[in-house]
């Protein structure tokens, strides 16, 4: 298991390590930004493309300056491990409402010396004093939208464990190299886009009752305008602490004090009408957090081996199962009625399974193996009816004891879950892959910055069940004692031969499955170039009666044919925001991203080589 570690650094041979000042002034000298001084001259924002191509690596995230922030770790010889991690921090400075330290998230690397992929669990967990009614008052859930808004709500976070793992066991860099251009882009400030206005409006009643969250995220006490640059100082020295000491400030020390005494007792404005509830977050949830070192999940599709994130995760599991469910349909050439229908029935059957049998499976039996067969997959691919929709809530099988055609138990709805996150993808020049995902949940987190640290807190135990989905079945999404909740994060590598073929994943609570299903599915069976089957218009069923579906479809002639097969749907104006990179036969890497969701997101090459055109598959 990974231990959060108090030093900064390691030495890797005889490797020379800069001090953080002059690490900071080293990037400041190759940028022209002058460390620490007033006045600097206004920086410019990277390029945002949706696709890129060319050699020495690649990186697709949703924002340009975070993965120009992995690239500018690549040219000075990081590794994609390291690329990751500089991008997720750069995140941490202009999605701050989606990710940052006070999260977690899932971390999937291929190591292409070993041709084997690893996976570090960093999700948040529970308090030690949790027990199953943590969400519940008086016998009964806690309203939602409280529980989000609370102490109640954060758990311990996983984030900056991860990194350090993860640099640890597969960088080439140090955690302050690694965090240098994330800690220069929360000095100097970045430039403020409609997105991030947006959802800063939208959170501004609720961050005016926390003076942290108002200081950070409504300067002159409005939302920040667009064009304008946002700076967060907080921020950089909180990375520039991180840099200098390691994770130990934030899991045994200043930072980690901050962070509880934020939780125990969250600093309310005064006049504040908002019930926010306190956590019981202690320093010894803290000091105990470990990131947790596992395999990854593994099913065969079509000649290729997919590889995801095992539970806590929900997403491998899942992503895998739909799959096994779909592989004997001849998806390339279906009409565009018979593929919606049969990969929304694969989504609905992989939901109702998950929802039955997924958990944090240090402290529930979960029958990864048996999710994964496909021997599983098949007894569930026969209740798909090409001309008849299936109905929600559909019960669960028992990939214990498969039975063709058979329900195994009592169905219960799925429950709900945040719909942010973010994600990205790193590749470098010696082929290795990463996709990541992390998240601090609800748009905005909890809304509780913690003072004088420049981050937000997560409402991830919000992922919890805060009761049982139905009173007669079993729930192993219940809170429990350092337990982590289910998330539907999926981080997904490709591999054909050993060798990568794509790797992508999405933010969008449990819409992340279904976005990474269809993404892939669009791809390697619809022939679709992998910045096309990202910008597809998307629907989502998760085991419920009504499918939400994008508006292009919701508009588009086979809405109607499928509600002929009996779907239901309910329009969500967007679903997911995937990010890929993927390996060309010629060893180019192409890097792609959305091209209007969210804003657009950002692909970048180390050496740009053109054609971004390309052939769907990527085999």
């Amino acid at each position: 298991m990974g231990t959060p570690r108090s030093r900064g650094f390691r030495r890797r041979g005889t490797r020379r390590i800069l001090g953080a000042g002059a690490a900071l002034a080293a990037v400041a000298a190759l940028t022209g930004a002058t460390p620490g001084a007033q006045g600097s001259p206004e920086r410019e924002t990277p390029a945002k493309t949706p696709v890129a191509t060319g050699y020495g690596g690649a990186v697709s995230s949703v924002d340009a300056d975070a993965s120009a922030a992995g690239i500018e770790v690549l040219k000075k010889g990081g590794n994609a491990v390291d690329a990751a991690v500089a991008t997720a921090a750069a995140l941490g400075v202009t999605e701050p409402y989606s990710a940052g330290v006070g999260g977690g998230g899932y971390f999937v690397y291929y190591d292409a010396r070993a041709q084997k992929v690893r996976t570090i669990d960093g999700r948040e967990k529970a308090p030690l004093s949790a027990d199953k009614d943590l969400l519940t008052e008086d016998g009964k859930p806690v309203p939602f939208d409280e529980a989000v808004t609370s102490g109640l709500g954060v758990g311990t976070p996983g984030t900056p464990a991860t990194w350090d793992r993860a640099l640890d066991k597969w960088g080439k860099k140090s955690l302050r190299h690694a965090l240098a251009p994330a800690t220069r882009l929360a000095r100097d400030g970045f430039t403020v886009d409609e997105t991030f206005r947006k959802q800063t409006a939208d959170n501004e009643k609720r961050f005016r009752d926390f003076p942290a969250t108002a200081k950070l995220f409504l300067p002159g006490g409005k939302p920040p305008a667009v064009g304008s640059t946002l700076k967060n100082p907080d921020l950089a020295r909180t990375y520039d602490e991180l840099a200098r000491k390691g994770t130990g400030p934030l899991y045994r020390g200043a930072i980690g004090k901050d962070i509880v005494d934020t939780v125990r007792k969250p600093p309310v404005a005064p006049g504040a009408e908002r019930k926010v509830r306190p956590g019981d977050m202690t320093a010894k949830d803290l000091s105990s957090y470990r990131t947790r070192d596992q395999a990854p999940t593994k099913s065969a599709y079509r000649g290729l081996d997919v590889y995801g994130m095992a539970p806590s995760s929900s997403g491998g599991t899942s992503v895998s199962e739909a799959l096994n469910i779909l592989e004997k349909s001849d998806l390339r050439g279906m009409s565009e009625k018979q593929y919606l229908h049969r990969y929304l029935e694969a989504s609905r059957i992989a939901f109702a399974d998950r929802g039955r049998w997924v958990g944090d499976p240090t402290q529930e039996d979960v029958p990864t193996k048996g999710l994964l067969s496909q021997r599983f997959a098949d007894s569930r691919e026969c209740l798909i009816d090409d001309g008849k929709a299936l109905t929600s809530p559909l019960a669960p099988g028992d990939p214990r004891d498969p039975k063709a055609c058979e329900a195994g138990g009592k169905a219960a709805p799925t429950t709900y879950e945040g719909p942010n996150t973010t994600h990205l993808t790193a590749s470098d020049k010696w082929g290795n892959v990463v996709a990541y995902t992390l998240t601090i949940e609800q748009t905005g987190g909890s809304g509780i910055a913690v003072p004088g640290r420049g981050f937000l807190l997560n409402n991830e135990l919000t992922d919890f069940s805060f009761a049982p989905a139905s009173p007669d079945v079993h729930d192993p999404n219940l809170p429990g004692p350092g337990k982590r909740p289910r998330s539907s994060m999926s981080p997904t590598i490709v591999l054909k031969d050993g060798e990568p073929v794509v790797a992508l994943g999405s933010p969008g609570g449990a819409t992340i499955i279904t976005t990474v299903l269809q993404t892939l599915t669009n791809h390697l069976d619809r022939g679709m170039p992998l910045v096309d089957a990202i910008a597809a218009p998307r629907a989502s069923q998760r085991n419920a009666e009504q499918t939400e579906m994008e508006p292009k479809l919701m508009s588009a002639k086979v809405r109607k044919q499928l509600e002929a097969l009996g779907h239901k749907f309910k329009e969500n104006p967007e679903i997911g925001a995937a990010t890929g990179v993927q390996r060309l036969p010629d060893g180019r890497w192409r890097a792609a991203a959305e091209t209007d969701r969210r804003g657009g997101g950002s692909a970048m090459v180390v050496h740009p080589s053109g054609g971004h055109g390309g052939h769907g598959g990527g085999r």
